[in-house]
C-alpha cells in the first residue's frame, strides 16, 4: 500500500502541457494508490464552485474517475484555491482536509499542510490570509457575481505578483522557528508541505528527535509526486508530453 502527495499543481486552461500531464497521472500512477493528497494549490485561482467551466468540469470529471475506482482523494485549500466548497468535493469525490492534518502514515506520524503558515515572516500575507479564510469575507465574497468575484481576483493577482517583485526570497520562505513549533505542537517525526516551490527534503533534529520535512514541488515546468509507503518516502518526477 502507498499514499500519493501533489501540491502547487497552478491548473488552468492556458497552461495545456500541465492539464495533460496531470489527466494522465490521474489515469496512470495515481490508479494504483491507496489515496492522493492534494496540499493545496490545485487550481491557478478559484472564484467558487460555481465557476462552471468546460476546464473545471474536465478536472471534476478526472478526480471523479479515480475516486470511483476507490482512491480516496483529500484535498487541502491553498492561497489560490481556498474557496473551494462542499459543492467541488461532492462532484469530484473527494475530502476536504483542514490545514493543518495529522495522520498516522504507515506507521509514521505525519503532518500535512500547504505550508504557507509557516512563512511567518510575511506579516503582510499572513494579514491578508487571515482576513480572506474568515467566514463572514468568504459569505460576502461568494455572494457577488461571478464575473465580479473574477475581476477582484484578477486585480489581486497583479498585486500580488508585483509584490513578489519587491519582497526578499527569505520571506517567502519558511521561517525555522515555525517549522520547528509545528513539529512540536504535532508531536510528530514527518512534516509534508507544498506552498514554497522549493522541492527538496529537510532532516534535522528538534529537541533531540530525529525529524524529515519533505517540499513538494509545483507543477510550472513538470509535475511530480511523492510516494510513501511502511518504507518511507521518496519524490518521482512524471514523464514531460
Amino acid at each position: 500500500m502507498h499514499s500519493l502527495f501533489v501540491s502547487d499543481l497552478h491548473l488552468c486552461p492556458s497552461r495545456p502541457a500541465i492539464n495533460r500531464i496531470f489527466f494522465d497521472f490521474l489515469r496512470g500512477p495515481a490508479t494504483q494508490a491507496e489515496a492522493l493528497y492534494i496540499l493545496g494549490d490545485l487550481f491557478e485561482f478559484w472564484a467558487g464552485d460555481d465557476d462552471d467551466t468546460d476546464f473545471h468540469r474536465d478536472v471534476i470529471g478526472g478526480l471523479r474517475a479515480l475516486s470511483v475506482r476507490g482512491v480516496r482523494i483529500l484535498l487541502m485549500h491553498g492561497n489560490r484555491d481556498f474557496l473551494i466548497g462542499e459543492r467541488f468535493a461532492a462532484e469530484a469525490g473527494l475530502q476536504l482536509l483542514p490545514d493543518p492534518t495529522r495522520l498516522e502514515l504507515y506507521g509514521t506520524s505525519t503532518v500535512l499542510l500547504h505550508g504557507d503558515t509557516l512563512c511567518t515572516d510575511d506579516v503582510k500575507y499572513l494579514a491578508f490570509r487571515a482576513k480572506v479564510r474568515a467566514p463572514e469575507f468568504q459569505q460576502q465574497f461568494l455572494a457577488q457575481p461571478l464575473a465580479a468575484r473574477k475581476q477582484i481576483i484578477a486585480g489581486l493577482r497583479t498585486e500580488n505578483a508585483e509584490e513578489k517583485q519587491q519582497k526578499a526570497e527569505a520571506i517567502m520562505d519558511v521561517a525555522p522557528a515555525a517549522v520547528e513549533g509545528m513539529f512540536r505542537a504535532q508531536d510528530c517525526p514527518r512534516m509534508i508541505h507544498g506552498h514554497t516551490h522549493r522541492p527538496a527534503v529537510h532532516r534535522f533534529a528538534v529537541d533531540g528527535k530525529h525529524c524529515e520535512r519533505w517540499v513538494l514541488a509545483d507543477w510550472y515546468e513538470t509535475g511530480s509526486y511523492l510516494r510513501c509507503d511502511a518504507n518511507g518516502c521518496r519524490s518521482i518526477a512524471l514523464p514531460a508530453v
